[in-house]
């Protein structure tokens, strides 16, 4: 069983438009309701591939009610944490080309005992779990080291724990040693200051976060494939996507794929492509079925090509500031 833990989760309405008009009305062509938060989305993308999965998160408010519900009708069981704010609502407009634009709000700020709560509900849940999976960005209220005492916790249970969030949430957790880690580009460079130019670059600033506590790092560079770096050496992959209809989740779809083939080695690392590219053709935030996936699609190989450019390079990264937001812009959440 996979736990997943969205210490932020949304509900999040998309809306597929034309074309994105500033100031006028728009008509949507189509328009979908999908339970949000990255936690939430890997759970939903593990229940489609037919594992076991629970998702914990905080909730509260008509939003956090419709969130469970819309699991529900999912099959996945929800370890909900009352809390006296209101679950964020996202919004998302997506346009035929792929553009999408998003508007995520702020969330609920938790009290110490809603904090305390959540952890308490983690350690309950962990027992049967193969892998905690920890995602998404930390609400109002919970320090920067909140993911860390998590990672400790889980691992003094005796369970692996995987972590997708940015800024001081990731670097603070990082000495908690977290079984493996997922930062895309622009986070991999941010919490190790390095530019990314190349692979490269990519790989050295990989090894930097293993040097520094993960014991693994599985990284997104978009159109550049995904890198996995750890002990055993570094792999790098790809997957065609000659389709983008929704790049929503498919970062959490991705995740959801490495884990749900074990959490290591090339065969992960063609899972995690393979979602992550089905993810991307589909509407909104829907995770992709095993019908979705196109295994053909993908190749891995540990012949990295260090001195390729990368198509989106990171030339400016800053390094997060300490206790507080990330210097750069907010991660997709």
């Amino acid at each position: 069983m996979i736990l997943t833990v969205t210490p932020n989760p949304s509900l999040d309405r998309t809306y597929e438009v034309p074309a994105l008009a500033r100031g006028e009305v728009l008509r949507a062509t189509a328009d979908r309701m999908d339970p949000g938060g990255k936690g939430v989305n890997v759970s939903r993308a593990v229940a489609a591939a037919g594992h076991r999965t629970v998702a914990v998160m905080p909730l509260g408010g008509p939003a956090g009610a419709v969130v469970t519900a819309l699991l529900g009708e999912e099959g996945i069981p929800v370890a909900g944490v009352p809390v006296l704010g209101h679950t964020r609502s996202n919004i998302s407009v997506a346009e035929p080309d792929g553009t999408l634009t998003k508007i995520n709000a702020a969330g609920p700020e938790l009290s110490a005992s809603e904090s305390e709560a959540l952890l308490e509900t983690v350690r309950v849940h962990a027992a049967d779990a193969s892998w905690i999976a920890c995602c998404g960005s930390l609400p109002r209220g919970l320090p920067p080291e909140w993911y860390a005492e998590l990672v400790a916790r889980a691992h003094r249970a005796g369970t692996r724990v995987a972590l997708d969030t940015s800024g001081p949430a990731l670097t603070a957790a990082l000495a908690a040693r977290p079984d493996v880690v997922k930062p895309n580009a622009g986070e991999l460079a941010e919490a190790t200051g390095r530019p990314l130019m190349t692979v490269g670059d990519a790989v050295a600033a990989a090894r930097e976060l293993c040097d520094r506590g993960a014991r693994a790092v599985l990284a997104s560079l978009g159109a550049d494939g995904q890198l996995l770096v750890g002990a055993s050496g570094v792999l790098h992959g790809s997957a065609r996507t000659e389709v983008v209809r929704s790049n929503v989740g498919a970062g959490d779809a991705s995740l959801a794929g490495f884990l749900g083939s074990g959490g290591e080695g090339p065969g992960a690392l063609a899972a995690a492509l393979a979602h992550g590219a089905a993810a991307v053709r589909l509407p909104g935030s829907v995770m992709p079925s095993p019908g979705d996936l196109d295994p053909a699609a993908v190749t891995t190989t540990t012949g990295i090509p260090y001195d390729r450019p990368l198509t989106e390079p990171v030339p400016s990264p800053s390094r997060p500031r300490p206790g507080g937001a990330s210097a750069t812009e907010p991660r997709d959440e």
